[in-house]
């Protein structure tokens, strides 16, 4: 497939990834970027790991394509923009859109996202307890709510899904904001949102700028009234 035709006009650096595999079919190779899309077994894989890459490269200004044919193997390009000037310092003002120091619990029953989540978040200066157990970390919130100035859920878990999982954190605390990760976004409507009192919903991959964004915009917005029952 071609690079991404919405790259900015400029000079890039191009990373060729290539194995010697039996290549992708031609009738998935337009799916490989899709968060949950795998040809493994079930406990073999995520499906995350090319939607991750091309989530972070898109977040740098870059794409990445694939070349592949049956028997094959497949070639990845990867297009990163080559910094033509000086990177300007980081002003105060950078830090009020994305930084923070907020105590995030953060919840994916995916190991690597997990990690993934935590990383991104300790490098914009939050305080991060995770959990790949959505019950495991229920009962961790019930036992602490005072603890989190926030919660960050995946949607598909097993156990508990998202959803469920929000509404019995609320239902701890009714004041505790909650921002949903999902890679399907058909799942999350917004007459859903509004009724469980979910604040923001974001999209996998998970890129930092768009989750930073996003959790300044949750914390330092207005707080909704709460609905008394």
């Amino acid at each position: 497939s071609e690079p991404n035709p919405q790259l900015q006009p400029g000079a890039y650096q191009v990373l060729h990834v290539s194995d010697t595999g039996k290549g992708i079919d031609p009738e998935i190779i337009d799916r490989v970027f899709d968060p949950y899309f795998t040809t493994k077994k079930p406990g073999q894989g995520t499906g995350m790991g090319l939607s991750v890459v091309q989530g972070i490269v898109h977040g740098c200004g870059g794409a990445v394509a694939v070349n592949s044919a049956p028997g094959r193997g497949a070639t990845f390009q990867i297009y990163l923009p080559i910094q033509q000037q000086h990177p300007r310092s980081r002003k105060a003002t950078d830090d009020i859109r994305i930084f923070g120091h907020e105590r995030i619990l953060f919840v994916d029953d995916e190991p690597a996202l997990t990690e993934l989540g935590k990383e991104l978040l300790q490098r914009m200066g939050y305080r991060v307890t995770t959990h790949t157990d959505s019950i495991q970390a229920l009962t961790l919130f019930a036992r602490h709510p005072e603890n989190f100035d926030l919660v960050i859920t995946d949607m598909t878990m097993p156990h508990m899904t998202g959803d469920v999982f929000a509404e019995k954190v609320i239902a701890i605390r009714p004041d505790i904001p909650i921002i949903i990760c999902t890679g399907y976004s058909q799942k999350v409507n917004p007459e859903m949102i509004d009724r469980l009192g979910i604040r923001a919903l974001i999209l996998k991959p998970l890129v930092r700028n768009e989750l930073g964004a996003t959790i300044r915009r949750v914390m330092d917005g207005p707080r909704p009234h709460l609905k008394l029952v």
